[in-house]
């Protein structure tokens, strides 16, 4: 049986048997609760079959609190680890006919075979046949049983779930929803190039359907591989959803550099290099793009190459300041900088929905320290009259604003002028109305601007 029989939509179909997928996506899945990123889970998965397994993963990620509160009806005892994410992977697949990407009785049949073809699973196929089954005799009953469960319904740790009902009481069904979504293809126009109203002819001409959401952001109504995407290749545009792509124009604005020099901006923990492309995009800047891991050092390097653009790229600690600062030997203060701090990444959940199930409580405290360490190390090099962009991709307040009202308390000559806060992640659906920020559709960020007084 190939992974076409009895599939729904296209979206996963392919010469590959399903059951192998459902092998390796049920692997992928172990190793993700074992405490890997579905990336690095990923990586394992031979190349001919990455595409559809990564789809039939990020589908199981998404819909993974109603699967193990299934499994745990079916069999309260926990399988052993391997089977346990087999089984859970059909039932996320299948449970709800409507999104489901294959008929049930084929998740069924396939799911079996995959038990049975691993070595590691073949002493319960038995088993994963008979909870499959039961399955599919008492559906409604055990949907129906286990729909007052938090994490079933919301799909997200019950931590997770109650610190958002706290940071955000008005929003927080609307965020969870939003994250059971898949995020869409947003790019970014490269203004050095073209414009965006010649790229969105241009995307016209070639049938592709995309709307202009703001700035020079333009979002594709159906994905597609980056390198079909017209222009991507010449660096005409590049890749960046548009919440991500607040961040330049808010920390240039008014930016002026005294004496008529180049801005000397400073992009902190800036790997893949998306901000620091688009600050050297907008404005005529020396930018030195900083991040800790030399691998990921490479990305803002081959990016940067793309686009034909330079800056100074440096691997090291943005808090151990005497490895990268002075430089060119003096030590200079920044007319800007960029801090995309780490965080918890609760905000892009959608294209990376994986981080729920990675996360623990105890991140957030863990990660705001090393937010506060940034912000006190990285504003004496803020010049007078210049400006810090704080911001991070989360949407826990900790992280955000708390963050931002901590360090205000403590620095007297820091200013905060207006930004968004905390944004909300979006999906559009064709025929909204834009928003007034000019960005109908985003991930979730936090966006702090912070001036020092120049008296």
């Amino acid at each position: 049986m190939t992974a076409s029989t009895g599939s729904r939509t296209g979206d996963y179909a392919d010469a590959v048997p399903l059951w192998q997928q459902l092998q390796a996506v049920a692997q992928a899945l172990a190793d993700v609760r074992a405490g890997a990123s579905a990336t690095t889970a990923l990586e394992a998965v031979p190349s001919a079959l990455r595409p559809g397994v990564q789809a039939l993963l990020f589908h199981v990620l998404r819909w993974l609190g109603q699967a193990e509160a299934l499994r745990r009806k079916l069999a309260p005892r926990n399988p052993p680890p391997v089977a346990d994410a087999l089984l859970c992977t059909a039932l996320a697949l299948g449970w709800r006919e409507a999104d489901a990407p294959y008929e049930m009785f084929t998740l069924v049949d396939q799911a079996v075979e995959a038990a049975k073809r691993t070595p590691a699973t073949r002493p319960q196929s038995a088993f994963i046949n008979a909870c499959l089954r039961r399955f599919l005799r008492e559906r409604e009953a055990l949907v129906e049983a286990t729909a007052r469960e938090p994490m079933a319904q919301w799909n997200h740790p019950r931590w997770w779930i109650d610190r958002l009902r706290q940071d955000h009481p008005r929003h927080w069904q609307e965020i969870l929803r939003t994250n059971a979504t898949q995020a869409p293809m947003t790019l970014r126009v490269n203004e050095r190039q073209t414009t965006v109203s010649d790229y969105l002819a241009r995307l016209a001409a070639q049938g592709i359907d995309a709307l202009a959401l703001g700035g020079q952001a333009v979002m594709l109504w159906q994905a597609r591989p980056v390198q079909d995407v017209p222009g991507f290749a010449d660096g005409v545009v590049s890749v960046q959803d548009a919440g991500a792509q607040l961040a330049a124009p808010l920390l240039l604005g008014e930016l002026t550099p005294p004496q008529g020099r180049p801005l000397r901006l400073l992009d902190a923990c800036a790997a893949p290099g998306g901000k620091t492309a688009h600050l050297l995009e907008l404005a005529e800047a020396e930018v030195t793009a900083l991040d800790i891991d030399p691998k990921r050092c490479e990305r803002i390097h081959q990016n940067l190459e793309r686009l034909q653009l330079q800056a100074r790229v440096v691997a090291a600690d943005a808090r151990d300041l005497d490895q990268w600062w002075p430089v060119n030997g003096q030590r200079e203060l920044f007319d800007g900088i960029l801090l995309d701090a780490p965080c918890t990444a609760s905000g892009i959940v959608r294209r990376h929905p994986d981080v729920r199930w990675l996360r623990r409580e105890s991140d957030i405290g863990q990660l705001a320290v090393i937010q506060a360490a940034l912000l006190s190390l990285l504003w004496p090099l803020v010049r007078p009259g210049g400006r810090l962009l704080y911001c991070t991709c989360s949407v826990f307040k900790a992280e955000g604003e708390q963050q931002i009202q901590t360090f205000l308390a403590h620095n007297t000559d820091a200013v905060l002028r207006p930004s968004p806060g905390h944004l909300i992640p979006r999906t559009a659906r064709k025929g909204d109305a834009v928003r007034d920020n000019g960005h109908r559709d985003f991930d979730g960020f936090f966006y702090a601007l912070l001036e020092k007084r120049a008296d």
